[in-house]
């Protein structure tokens, strides 16, 4: 029997797909709780004010986020919010623009609070040339104050690096990166346009590791086009080749009502179906955990002695907009069109389109499209998400300490709602907690469910859990 106050160890082990099939239903992936999904437009203008306001008084550490959406071509396949152009202009004006989004953001915060966390995410940040990279970088420390050890990521897509990238890349303090690989099969890299042998990736990483770059991370999608478990296998082979710190092996989102690029996979009848989808999925988790990574959860696999790893193991992980992370307490400000923040009081969400954003800012306005004021409920129930997805067990008088409440008591009815949970394997309860078991683990979104009010309304919004 797994006790509430045992250590978790690597998760290991064939996956139970019986039971996978069975629950893997729509769900939220709990980067935020409430769900982005539960964002309205309908705020008035000071309440997100007052949460910054409220944020900057109580202090802590700062983790900053920075949405780069230029892309050259199109990969059918990406819900990202992006932005497709081969103008180079285009990346200058765009950072003159968040030059003011970070000029109205900062003059709202204290100076002194520290930046322990920084992500350029995109798009491709990469599409930005050498120089414009440098130019962001003292923007940043122009307004912002960086933590020594600050943890300073960048997203790359190797088709479009070159060795100026990644040296620009160290100047500025970026010491972490995350490869867009996906497959390594052509036939399936031209399914989803996306041409990219593997000696680009081989490349890539060999340029960061003799510039010092100090963790990186491999970004996987399974249930493609003309994927299959055979070939996939292949794929985490070739990448296993490249020694990643971490891997992410992302589950195949698809929403042609809201990427309509994504329709002509079912013009072609390409995707493979749910049982080969799944199967791609065990293959992937068994060689990784074979490989010796460390099953952080959902699609993170990370080694023993990278920081996710070790946070898993301290109890100290966290979740954000980005995935798990070691930052628990840095409150997030992101720039960019889409790009969303949260404080403890609130999220917020930037415009969509670039015309809508920069009208924002040309009125001297911070960009805000949609958020959500948090309300006490909202965080009692988002600490217990988040330890969930964390940590795979409730420690049910830890809860009732940091939540000022009995939690067997208040939450009575959700616990009893896992009773079916427990029957099949993925939970284990004694009147102290409750524990994951690893079966329960690639379905921790499910759990995590029967805790989230919100959930019922809003399922159909979500992508399936595997």
């Amino acid at each position: 029997m797994i006790t509430p106050h045992e250590t978790l160890a690597p998760r290991t082990g064939a996956l139970d797909l019986d039971l996978i099939r069975k629950y893997s239903i729509p769900g939220p992936r709990y980067t935020s709780y409430p769900p982005a999904t539960q964002f309205t437009p309908a705020l008035a203008p000071h309440a997100l004010e007052d949460a910054i306001a409220d944020d900057n008084a109580a202090g802590g550490p700062i983790s900053l986020y920075f949405h780069l959406p230029f892309c050259e071509t199109r990969c059918w396949f990406c819900g990202c919010n992006t932005v497709i152009t081969r103008r180079r202009d285009s990346a200058s004006e765009y950072l003159d623009d968040l030059a003011r989004e970070m000029a109205l953001t900062a003059v709202r915060l204290d100076r002194s609070r520290l930046v322990t966390q920084i992500h350029l995410g995109g798009g491709t940040p990469t599409f930005f040339p050498p120089d414009q990279l440098r130019r962001l970088g003292a923007l940043v420390r122009q307004h912002f104050t960086l933590a020594p050890d600050c943890e300073f990521s960048v997203e790359i897509d190797p088709r479009r690096l070159t060795e100026e990238h990644v040296i620009a890349l160290r100047e500025i303090g970026v010491n972490r990166a995350s490869l867009g690989v996906q497959d390594t099969d052509p036939r399936v890299q031209l399914a989803i346009h996306r041409f990219q042998p593997h000696h680009q990736n081989e490349r890539a990483f060999g340029w960061l590791r003799a510039h010092g770059f100090e963790s990186i991370n491999v970004d996987l999608i399974y249930g493609l086009p003309l994927q299959t478990p055979e070939s996939f296998a292949r794929t985490i082979d070739d990448v296993l080749g490249l020694n990643p710190d971490r891997l992410s092996v992302f589950s195949y989102a698809h929403v042609p009502w809201i990427k309509p690029a994504q329709k002509i996979f079912e013009d072609r009848e390409q995707l493979p179906g749910a049982e080969e989808k799944l199967a791609m999925f065990a293959v992937a988790h068994e060689k990784l955990t074979d490989a010796g990574y460390v099953d952080i959860g959902l699609d993170h696999f990370a080694r023993p002695d990278d920081s996710l790893a070790v946070a898993q193991r301290a109890g100290t992980l966290h979740r954000n907009f980005q995935g798990y992370s070691t930052q628990a307490d840095a409150s997030l400000y992101s720039f960019g069109i889409s790009s969303i923040s949260s404080t403890p009081d609130s999220y917020r969400q930037n415009h969509k389109t670039l015309e809508a954003w920069r009208a924002s800012l040309d009125a001297g306005q911070l960009p805000t499209e949609r958020g959500l004021r948090v309300t006490a409920e909202d965080k009692r129930r988002r600490t217990i998400i988040m330890r969930l997805m964390c940590d795979r067990r409730l420690d049910f008088a830890a809860l009732s300490r940091a939540l000022g409440l009995d939690f067997a008591d208040t939450y009575a009815s959700e616990l009893a709602s896992l009773d079916d949970l427990e029957a099949d394997g993925l939970v284990e309860r004694t009147a102290q907690g409750l524990c994951v078991t690893p079966a329960g683990g690639p379905l921790l979104r499910v759990i995590a469910m029967r805790f989230d009010e919100h959930f019922l309304t809003a399922a159909k919004r979500h992508s399936q859990v595997i």
